[in-house]
C-alpha cells in the first residue's frame, strides 16, 4: 500500500506544532510560578522599612513571614490538592493569581499588623497553592522519563522570581526614595513598591486566560479516588513519602529562614542598604538557583535511568551534605565570604526542591500528585514559613536580644541542614530496598 507523498511532512509539522504548545505552556507556568514567588518575596527586602514605619518588632516580622502564609496554606492545601486531582487546574490557577495580586495590592496600604497580616496571608496562599497546580499540569505536558527537565523550567521560575524580589525591589526602593511618581501620592517608597509588583502581576492573567487543560496521564488503575481512598494509597508508601518530607521540609526551613532573615542581617550587621545590597543578592539568588535547578534536573534524570538503586534522590543527598557548612553564611566575618556561603546554600536548596518534585511525579500515581505535593505544601508551610522565621527569632531573643538575630539564624540553618541529610538518605535507603525487594 503507498503511502502519500506528503504524509510524512504533515506528520512533522504536527508533531513540532505540539512540541512548541508544550514549550510555551510550560514557558507560561513558569512565569505564574516567577510572578508568585516575586510578589510574595519582595516584602523581604522591605521589611526593615515596614518595621521602622509601623513600629513593630522581628517577632511580629516573623509572623507576617510565617505564621500568616502557613495557618491558611495548611488548611486549604489539601482540599486545593483534591481540586488539583480532579477539577480543572487552569480555573484553579487564575484563582491563585487573583488571590496573589490581591495581597500584593493591600499590603501596599496596610495601616497596622492585623491588616498586614491578612495581606501577607493572601499573598502566601495564592503562591504556595499555585506551585503543586503548576506542577501537576507540568507533569501532563511530558513524558516520564523526561519529567526532571520538564519541571526544571518551573523551578528556574520560582528562582528567578525570587531573585527579581530582591534585585527589582531593592532597585525600586531605591529609586521611590529620590523620585515617586505623582501617581502613587504619598505611598512611602516601600509601598510603592508592592503596587508596581501587583500591577506587574496582573498583567500575567492575559496568558493564562490563554492556555487550555492538558490531558491527564498514568492513572494508575485508580479513577478519582475520594479522599479516604488516596490516604491510605499514600499511607501505603509512607516509607518512602516520611523521610522524603523530612528531607525537603527541613531544606525548606533552611532556605526561608535565609530568604526572609538575610536582608535584615546585611543591613544590621554589614551596614548595608536594599538598594545597594538587592542587585548582587538577587544575582546570587539568580545564578545559584539557576545552575541548582540544571543540576538538580540532570541529576534526577540521570539517576532515574542509571543502575543505582534509589539513584534519583543521589543529588538530594549530595546537596544537603553542602548546605552544612553553607549554614555559616551569616556569621562570616565579611560580605564576600556571607554571600559565597549563602550562594552554596540556596544552590542545594534549588537542587533538592526539583529533585524532590520530580521523584514525586515518577513515583506517585497522577491521581495522587496533587494531594501528596498539598500534603508536602502542608507540611512545609506549618515548619517552614510558619516554625522556622520565629524559631530564628526565639533563639536570638534567648541569646540576648535582636541583636543576635545572625547567630540565631546560623543555629537554625545548620540544624535543619543536618537532618535534612538523614532525611534522604533514608528515603533513598526505601527505594534500593524496594528495587531489591522487586
Amino acid at each position: 500500500m503507498s503511502i502519500p507523498q506528503g504524509t510524512s511532512a504533515i506528520g512533522d509539522a504536527t508533531h513540532l506544532d505540539s512540541r512548541w504548545r508544550t514549550a510555551a505552556a510550560l514557558f507560561v507556568l513558569s512565569l505564574v510560578v516567577a510572578c508568585s514567588t516575586a510578589a510574595q518575596g519582595v516584602f523581604g527586602i522591605l521589611q526593615e522599612a515596614a518595621k521602622a514605619e509601623l513600629g513593630m518588632s522581628d517577632v511580629q516580622i516573623s509572623l507576617l513571614q510565617g505564621l500568616a502564609t502557613s495557618i491558611p496554606v495548611a488548611v486549604l492545601s489539601l482540599p486545593l490538592g483534591r481540586l488539583t486531582d480532579r477539577g480543572n487546574r487552569m480555573r484553579l490557577l487564575i484563582w491563585m493569581a487573583l488571590t496573589w495580586t490581591a495581597g500584593t495590592l493591600l499590603t501596599a496600604f496596610a495601616q497596622g499588623f492585623a491588616m498586614m497580616f491578612l495581606a501577607r496571608t493572601l499573598a502566601g496562599v495564592g503562591m504556595m497553592c499555585a506551585l503543586p497546580v503548576a506542577i501537576s499540569l507540568a507533569a501532563d505536558l511530558s513524558a516520564k522519563d523526561q519529567r526532571g527537565r520538564a519541571l526544571l523550567p518551573l523551578s528556574v521560575g520560582k528562582i528567578v522570581g525570587a531573585a527579581a524580589a530582591f534585585a527589582v525591589g531593592g532597585a525600586l526602593l531605591g529609586q521611590l526614595a529620590t523620585h515617586t511618581p505623582s501617581w502613587l501620592g504619598s505611598l512611602s517608597p516601600w509601598r510603592g513598591v508592592n503596587v508596581l509588583f501587583a500591577i506587574g502581576s496582573s498583567l500575567l492573567f492575559i496568558p493564562l486566560l490563554l492556555m487550555r487543560e492538558p490531558v491527564r496521564h498514568e492513572r494508575d488503575g485508580l479513577q478519582s479516588p475520594d479522599l479516604r481512598a488516596a490516604l491510605r494509597a499514600i499511607w501505603r508508601r509512607r516509607a518512602l513519602l516520611l523521610p522524603l518530607f523530612i528531607g525537603q521540609v527541613t531544606v525548606i526551613m533552611a532556605d526561608a529562614s535565609a530568604g526572609i532573615w538575610a536582608s535584615p542581617v546585611l543591613i544590621r550587621d554589614y551596614g548595608l542598604k536594599a538598594e545597594h545590597f538587592g542587585g548582587w543578592l538577587g544575582a546570587i539568588v539568580l545564578l545559584s538557583g539557576l545552575l541548582g535547578s540544571i543540576f538538580g534536573g540532570l541529576c534526577a534524570d540521570f539517576g532515574q535511568k542509571g543502575r543505582i538503586p534509589g539513584g534519583l534522590l543521589l543529588g538530594a543527598v549530595l546537596a544537603s551534605l553542602l548546605s552544612i557548612p553553607a549554614a555559616f553564611f551569616p556569621v562570616m566575618p565579611g560580605v564576600v565570604g556571607f554571600a559565597v556561603l549563602l550562594s552554596a546554600l540556596l544552590l542545594a536548596g534549588a537542587m533538592t526542591g526539583l529533585i524532590t518534585a520530580a521523584a514525586i511525579a515518577v513515583y506517585m500515581p497522577n491521581e495522587l500528585r496533587g494531594i501528596c505535593l498539598g500534603a508536602f505544601i502542608v507540611v512545609g508551610a506549618v515548619f517552614g514559613f510558619g516554625v522556622a522565621p520565629t524559631a530564628v527569632t526565639l533563639v536570638s531573643r534567648a541569646l540576648g536580644g535582636e541583636g543576635y538575630l545572625r547567630m540565631g539564624l546560623t543555629a537554625i540553618t545548620l540544624s535543619t541542614s543536618v537532618i535534612a541529610t538523614f532525611g534522604f538518605l533514608s528515603a533513598m535507603r526505601t527505594l534500593r530496598r524496594d528495587a531489591t525487594a522487586g
